[in-house]
């Protein structure tokens, strides 16, 4: 049995990779399978993945992308794609979205001519990320007239306060109980993927043989209330393990309490991390919750002063 404290990591070294890097350094958290990744394991993945519909994943790399020229904007805002955020910005528009979202445009609004300008454009630059799902929006509309391309996340930065809360998405990986995620998931906005006990075996030996928990706060590590909760942990691994011998993960899992070590990347823009901040470090909030969003609140504030106003 392994005891450990929770813990926050701001993606930034994700930041600065391209987009099928972080989709597969996402998507191997649920799996826990992080020791596959190579320098050519990437593409494979992220197209296997795409091939079978695995949603969620494709929702944790976002692009912003400029749109000029001859717009139609009310046939866009009229679609509202899941996770598409779209403002005026000059004499244009800036629309951000998950590859999710720009593959599901392709695939319900493909006469649209603003989406088969960003989606032909997206494809020419990701054709692994569209196999499939942009040939009818390239063919089904007339995009003469629409200029697009992409802002840097530098640019982004640069966006005044209102667009740079909308546009700019960060990530962050979580390692906590599972009663905190489960308060966590329930920000339907955001996007999150999150370690399988389902598929994780922990009998295996990248997880030492042995099941995860999280040191709870509300008990002093000398104190009896500590020891009946170290008990009941070593119990539940004990079974656990037992019921592997037998069972499937997914069977076995049943038996696994909240306290269970988990790992979970949240995504999502920053006008999402205030709204979760204003309620997830308020004196009412979950005393474990609070114990990790507060340190994440004050290193994000000092980041980007326009979340100070919560």
């Amino acid at each position: 049995m392994l005891i450990v404290e929770p813990s926050y990591q701001i993606q930034d070294e994700l930041d600065q990779a391209s987009l099928v890097v972080r989709l597969e350094a996402c998507g191997r958290i649920c799996y826990k399978s992080e020791e596959l990744i190579s320098s050519n394991s990437a593409l494979p993945f992220v197209k296997k993945i795409a091939a079978h519909g695995h949603n969620s994943v494709l929702e944790m790399a976002v692009v912003t992308l400029l749109l000029n020229g001859d717009l139609e904007p009310e046939s866009l805002y009229a679609l509202q794609p899941k996770y598409l955020v779209i403002d005026p910005y000059q004499d244009g528009l800036l629309v951000t979205g998950s590859v999710r979202a720009f593959r599901e445009c392709a695939g319900h609004a493909s006469r649209s001519r603003l989406v088969a300008a960003m989606v032909g454009f997206l494809a020419g630059r990701h054709p692994y990320l569209f196999e499939g799902v942009a040939d009818s929006a390239k063919t089904s509309a007339d995009t003469g007239g629409i200029s697009v391309e992409k802002m840097a996340l530098p640019a982004v930065e640069q966006l005044p306060g209102p667009l740079l809360l909308r546009h700019r998405y960060v990530g962050v990986k979580f390692i906590v109980n599972r009663a905190v995620t489960h308060e966590l998931v329930r920000h339907r906005p955001c996007s999150f993927l999150q370690e399988s006990q389902r598929y994780c075996r922990y009998s295996q030996d990248k997880f030492g043989n042995q099941v995860s928990f999280i040191k709870p706060m509300f008990f002093n590590q000398d104190s009896a209330e500590y020891k009946l909760w170290l008990r009941a942990m070593e119990q539940t691994e004990q079974i656990y393990l037992q019921l592997l011998a037998t069972s499937t993960p997914q069977a076995a899992r049943t038996v696994l309490p909240n306290s269970c070590k988990t790992e979970i990347i949240t995504y999502c823009n920053l006008a999402q991390w205030r709204h979760i901040f204003s309620l997830r470090t308020i004196p009412a909030a979950e005393p474990s919750m609070r114990e990790i969003m507060i340190p994440l609140a004050a290193e994000l504030q000092r980041r980007y002063p326009v979340l100070q106003h919560v």
